[in-house]
C-alpha cells in the first residue's frame, strides 16, 4: 500500500470513528469520501486484503436483501465478511465498507448499477450477479440500453470476473450475450416452472435483443422475467446452471428445491416475500454454494434472518400490524400489490412518493403501475402521501380508487380509527420515504414482529 493510500485509509477509519463514536451517526458513506478524496484508487488498494475475493450484486430490484443475506450465509460458513450492509452502494460506500480491519476473507458488496465501472475496474471481484433489469430512476439512469452498456464496460474492465446473471430475464440476458461475447464467463439462474401466474399488464421488455423481433414465452413468472425466446432462434433463455423448482408463494413465505450445476441441491424456504423473493434467495443460495456454504448453512441463515432494513420489515402498534416495504419504480410495485393481493384480510395501505434527488425527478412511472388490481377490493382502505402525495391521489382516482392525502404513518393509523385491529396497514415507500418511515414507526415504540 502506497503512502497516499495509507494516509487515505488512516482518515477515512478516523472518519468512521468519529461519525459513529462522538456523533452517533451512520458511517456507510463519509470514510469512504474522505479516503477517495485522497486516493480515488483506494478501492484497489483496500481489495488486496479480502483473502477469497469478492462478489458484487447489482440490479434494480432486490439488491440489499440479497446482498446481505450472501454476507450472513459466507459468515455462517466461519469467514470474516466485509459488506455494505446498509445499501451505500456507490463507489465511497464501497470505500467505507472495505475500510474496517488489516484482513478480511470475502467481500459482499452491493453496487449501483451506474457505479460498476468504477467499482469492478478496482476490486475486480470474483462474481458479479446481476438480479434484473428494469426502467428506475429515468431522469438519472436514463433507458435501460445506457445501464445495460454500463454494466458491460464494467464487465470488460475486470476480465476476470465471472457473471451469475438471471437467465429468466432478457433485458440481463442481454448483458450476457455481450459479455460473453468479449470474453466473460458466464453463469445463469431462474425459475424451471410454469408458476401458472398472470401476466403483468405492462411488461418491461418485450422485443429480443438480438434481432428486435417480437419475444415469445412458454410463461413468465414476473415482469418480464420467464421462459422467454425469439422465433427468430438467435435470442433465448439459457439452460440454467442454478434452478428453482417446486416453487410455493403463499402469505407465509416463499420455498422451493434448488438444484446447483454440480448436481447437488437442497431446499430453500424464508418467512418474508413473493415471487421476486424467489429470484433473490436463488441468487443467494447460488453465490453461497459457489463460495462452499452448505445448503444447512444457508437455510439456518434463513431461519434467522428478520428484515430490518425497512425491506418487507413488520411492526407492531396498539396491537395493529405495519408492513413496511421498498417500492421505487413499476416492476416494485406492481410485485407489491401481488404479494398485498395474497394477504386475504381486509386491509389498508399506504402509498408514499418523493421525488428527491435518489428517487429521480420524473415520478411520470406511477401511470405504469397496475393500481386498477385494487379497484375490485371494496374493502381496501388507501392513502396518498410523500412529496408527491396529489400526483399519487390522481392517479389512484383514475384507478377508481379513493386515497385521500396523509402526512405521516402516524395520520394514517389515526384516520383507520375504529376498523378492527386485524387490519394490517402496508405501507409502500420509494428511497427518499423509506428511511423517515421507519424512524417514524420505530418512533412510536413498535414492536417488531
Amino acid at each position: 500500500m502506497s503512502f497516499r493510500s495509507s494516509v487515505a485509509v488512516g482518515l477515512g477509519r478516523a472518519t468512521t470513528w468519529a461519525l459513529r463514536s462522538v456523533l452517533h451517526r451512520s458511517a456507510s458513506q463519509m470514510p469512504g469520501r474522505v479516503a477517495m478524496a485522497i486516493d480515488p484508487t483506494v478501492i484497489s488498494d483496500l481489495a488486496g486484503k479480502v483473502g477469497e475475493g469478492s462478489v458484487v450484486v447489482c440490479g434494480t430490484n432486490g439488491k440489499t436483501t440479497t446482498n446481505n443475506i450472501i454476507a450472513n450465509a459466507i459468515e455462517r460458513s466461519g469467514r470474516t465478511v466485509l459488506c455494505n450492509r446498509a445499501g451505500a452502494n456507490m463507489a465511497p460506500g464501497v470505500a467505507a465498507a472495505l475500510l474496517p480491519g488489516s484482513r478480511a476473507d470475502v467481500a459482499v458488496i452491493e453496487a449501483d448499477e451506474l457505479s460498476t465501472p468504477a467499482i469492478l475496474s478496482q476490486l475486480h471481484p470474483r462474481y458479479l450477479v446481476l438480479l434484473n433489469l428494469f426502467r428506475d430512476q429515468l431522469d438519472r439512469a436514463g433507458e435501460i440500453d445506457r445501464v445495460q452498456d454500463t454494466i458491460v464496460k464494467a464487465l470488460a474492465s475486470s476480465p476476470e470476473t465471472k457473471l451469475l446473471v438471471c437467465g429468466d430475464d432478457p433485458l440481463s440476458m442481454g448483458v450476457a450475450v455481450r459479455a460473453k461475447a468479449q470474453g466473460t464467463e458466464v453463469l445463469s439462474f431462474g425459475i424451471g416452472e410454469d408458476l401458472h401466474l398472470p401476466p403483468d399488464r405492462v411488461p418491461e421488455a418485450r422485443f429480443c435483443q438480438v434481432c428486435g423481433a417480437e419475444l415469445e414465452y412458454d410463461y413468465r413468472a414476473y415482469a418480464q422475467l420467464g421462459a422467454f425466446r425469439c422465433p427468430n432462434g438467435d435470442f433465448a433463455r439459457p439452460k440454467l446452471d442454478f434452478v428453482a423448482t417446486g416453487v410455493v408463494v403463499d402469505p407465509s413465505g416463499v420455498s422451493f428445491e434448488v438444484s446447483f450445476s454440480d448436481g447437488t441441491g437442497g431446499h430453500v424456504s424464508a418467512g418474508f416475500g413473493g415471487v421476486y423473493m424467489v429470484y433473490n434467495l436463488l441468487a443467494a443460495a447460488s453465490v453461497s454454494h459457489l463460495f462452499g456454504v452448505s445448503p444447512e448453512q444457508f437455510q439456518e441463515v434463513l431461519n434467522d434472518y428478520h428484515p430490518e432494513n425497512g425491506r418487507l420489515q413488520h411492526f407492531s402498534i396498539g396491537g395493529r400490524e405495519v408492513i413496511l416495504n421498498l417500492a421505487k419504480n413499476p416492476t416494485g410495485f406492481n410485485q407489491n400489490i401481488s404479494l398485498l393481493q395474497t394477504d386475504t384480510r381486509d386491509k389498508a395501505v399506504m402509498f408514499v412518493i418523493n421525488d428527491d434527488f435518489n428517487d429521480g425527478k420524473d415520478i411520470s412511472w406511477i401511470w405504469d403501475v397496475d393500481f386498477e388490481r385494487f379497484a375490485d377490493d371494496p374493502s381496501l382502505i388507501a392513502f396518498a402521501g410523500g412529496h408527491r402525495a396529489n400526483d399519487v391521489q390522481v392517479r389512484m382516482k383514475y384507478a377508481g380508487i379513493k386515497a385521500p392525502v396523509v402526512s405521516s404513518v402516524t395520520e394514517a393509523l389515526g384516520r383507520l380509527g375504529d376498523t378492527p385491529l386485524n387490519r394490517p396497514l402496508y405501507v409502500l415507500c420509494n428511497y427518499s420515504a423509506l428511511w423517515p418511515a421507519k424512524a417514524e414507526l420505530e418512533k412510536m415504540g413498535a414492536r417488531h414482529v
